[in-house]
């Protein structure tokens, strides 16, 4: 299979790698950030990847940023995992989070050569602080993550970060529907010290899914980190699942059917739901390697301007 590359960069350019990139907001976003961070020639590009494609095309694409003086960097979605192992050796530094968790969704340059960042433990983190109170897991909630790639991983650590003391849930079940990048997350994830339990169930199809969440007791934390809804279509549960009482919902999904976020929506009122979509990890995420590609920093008045401004827009497609 081959890979459209772009041309080769005329102005400072950004890539979006990923799978259906052009239906990304952040493709009308990034030159409004753009234009706000002072920016002014930079500019994005998607580059659409099959989901697990052929090593050889991740190494072309990381290639072609390293080698190409205006292209700076990228933003790396969906292939996180399956990049790092086709391209790690191209990479001059990889920081921590990278080598732990064996994914990179950050690529940049700086003066020692080409870097790749995992970002998701970060954004992740900024995007649950905002929803998830402080000591909630004292409720006694497990937490229910479907779909054991990068962000479930990212996930996973924020959750058991020593730094949160005896915050964290009881049990953190992890489902996927294929043993290998089961393992994997197992084996990643056993690193981590923490009195949290960590259980993985291989569940192939949705009713497996059912039941991990038939299992959750009250206040607990379901997430959906598969990609069903965005790039693939569905849900990892089926129309009969039921959510505990009082918890809190997570579609990392912002766009596409989103038909997970839907299925707790339903059922928000009778069981006391909390729901929330990607829109915020969206924001997090991206900024969070803006500022490695450029080279400035977005933290406090920079990030609450590019998040108003993400809103707008938001809103105003919304009418």
């Amino acid at each position: 299979m081959s890979m459209q590359l772009p041309d080769k960069a005329v102005k400072p350019t950004m890539y979006f790698i990923g799978v259906s990139t052009a239906q990304s907001s952040i493709m009308k976003l990034f030159p409004l950030w753009a234009a706000a961070l002072g920016l002014k020639d930079a500019e994005i590009k998607g580059i659409d990847l099959p989901i697990h494609a052929d090593p050889a095309l991740y190494r072309e694409c990381v290639s072609f940023i390293k080698n190409d003086p205006l292209s700076l960097g990228a933003l790396v979605t969906t292939h996180k995992i399956d990049l790092f192992h086709a391209a790690r050796e191209l990479f001059d530094e990889l920081d921590p989070y990278a080598l732990m968790f064996e994914e990179i969704s950050s690529i940049s340059k700086n003066g020692h050569g080409l870097a790749g960042h995992a970002k998701d433990p970060i954004s992740s983190g900024l995007s649950m602080e905002a929803f998830i109170p402080s000591g909630y897991w004292n409720r006694g909630g497990h937490a229910l993550i479907m779909g054991a790639g990068g962000s479930a991983l990212a996930i996973g650590s924020w959750l058991t970060e020593k730094a949160r003391g005896t915050d964290v849930p009881e049990k953190i079940v992890i489902t996927n529907r294929s043993k290998p990048r089961l393992d994997s997350a197992k084996a990643l994830l056993g690193r981590i010290d923490t009195p949290a339990v960590f259980e993985y169930r291989l569940c192939p199809e949705p009713s497996g899914n059912d039941a991990a969440l038939r299992e959750l007791p009250a206040h607990s934390l379901v997430i959906n980190a598969t990609g069903l809804g965005k790039d693939r279509p569905g849900s990892p549960l089926t129309s009969e699942a039921r959510f505990p009482q009082g918890s809190l919902v997570w579609e990392l999904n912002y766009r596409g059917a989103l038909d997970f976020m839907h299925q707790a929506l339903a059922q928000k009122e009778a069981a006391d739901l909390h729901v929330e979509d990607g829109w915020i990890y969206f924001i997090h995420g991206w900024t969070q390697v803006i500022q490695e590609v450029f080279h400035l920093p977005i933290e406090g008045a920079s990030f609450d301007k590019l998040e108003r401004i993400a809103m707008d827009l938001r809103n105003a497609a919304r009418q």
